[in-house]
């Protein structure tokens, strides 16, 4: 959240690290994306551009970036109330430690909660009282929450009817499924705290706010969208793993119940939040293109295209590599898609058979390709 932007927090849902390298650094993954579960302490994030700005920051949720006790205050966070920081994601008994009964590293200290404890429910409320200390000191505020929820193990949430009854802290990997639903209402509660507090403390109209998914549902979850079922495809490439809701809240600037479709990917959320905190990144050697003006209701200055290099844990030989607008995607691969007409990606385009408008923007994305194609790392250090 920021203030005069005086104020910004940035919640994001069920994150993956691969995406929130490229959400805190500004710059694709295929740049400086090492492995899974690494944040490098050599990146700059916007962590490091707030504080420098004279902003108090805070991290709180899910961390999964680095096992150094440190490493938040590396990334450039003053406080922070995370769960997987130098722990584990189960402890010696098999119970997974985010959700019931957490086990959570608190500016560096861990912390083991009790029976009716939910972790979700402790970093959201430290991260409200993060909020409060800081408008009591004046000083504004950068609060980024990347949350615990709803990632598997889907279990019971505290309004759910099997909440606390019987043993509900160990469970395996994915859970139960219809746990699900609970866990999306909780996610709702927890947001609307946090927007109700900058309501009560009266700066929710110089405060931006924003909420975004990092990928798809996970693979057992099943939703509904325009008529059609959905199934979760986290971890793949086609829409049902990358698009993501964005949601934006900055009463003083955003009119009410607009709607944009332009372009937008993790890499432009550092140089929109410098623009919106007056900060001159000129310098920074980053891949992002801010979106502030579209927010102010102006036309700006859209992407015509985004870029993704996806590797889970790194290894480029296996890397999922594309370019796309809104209606085409091209891949490394060669496979050219139609993806209003072809949403889960079955039948490539056959490039002879391209019309003349078609096959310019086929030219445009095969550019991007090559333009990325010798950016990636030289050599990618081993765990």
């Amino acid at each position: 959240m920021i203030d005069q932007l005086s104020d910004i927090s940035a919640i994001t849902h069920s994150p993956f690290p691969p995406s929130r390298v490229q959400l805190m650094t500004g710059i694709y993954n295929v740049r400086n994306y090492v492995r899974f579960g690494l944040l490098e302490e050599s990146q700059t994030t916007f962590g490091h551009l707030f504080q420098e700005a004279g902003y108090a920051t805070c991290v709180v949720g899910k961390w999964q970036l680095g096992k150094d006790p440190a490493n938040p205050q590396h990334a450039g966070f003053d406080q922070h109330c995370l769960w997987q920081v130098s722990l584990g994601r189960v402890d010696s008994t098999g119970r997974d430690t985010r959700f019931s009964k957490p086990v959570l590293e608190v500016d560096g200290k861990i912390i083991s909660y009790g029976e009716t404890d939910y972790g979700p429910d402790v970093v959201s409320q430290y991260g409200i009282d993060f909020i409060e200390k800081s408008h009591e000191s004046g000083k504004p505020f950068l609060l980024y929450y990347p949350m615990i929820l709803t990632h598997c193990p889907f279990s019971p949430a505290p309004g759910s009817p099997e909440w606390n009854t019987g043993d509900t802290t160990t469970m395996s990997y994915k859970g139960e499924a219809h746990f699900f639903e609970d866990m999306v209402a909780h996610t709702d509660q927890i947001v609307g705290e946090i927007v109700s507090k900058l309501e009560e403390l009266g700066i929710q109209n110089n405060t931006l706010v924003i909420f975004t998914g990092d990928n798809g549902t996970d693979m057992p979850v099943v939703s509904w969208m325009n008529g059609q079922e959905i199934a979760g495809a986290k971890g793949k490439s086609t829409d049902a793993g990358t698009r993501v809701p964005l949601i934006i809240q900055w009463p003083d600037v955003i009119k009410p119940n607009s709607v944009s479709m332009d372009l937008i990917d993790f890499s432009d959320f550092v140089p929109t939040l410098g623009d919106a905190a007056n900060m001159d990144l000129d310098s920074m050697d980053i891949d992002g293109r801010s979106f502030l003006l579209k927010l102010r209701g102006e036309k700006g200055n859209p992407r015509e295209w985004i870029y993704s290099w996806y590797s889970r844990n790194g290894e480029e030989e296996k890397a999922r590599v594309f370019a796309r607008t809104h209606q085409y995607k091209l891949y490394t691969t060669g496979e050219f898609y139609e993806i209003p007409v072809d949403y889960e990606e079955q039948y490539p385009l056959e490039i002879s058979t391209l019309d003349a408008d078609t096959k310019e923007i086929y030219e445009q994305l095969l550019e991007v390709l090559k333009q990325y194609g010798n950016k990636r790392l030289d050599k990618v250090p081993e765990s």
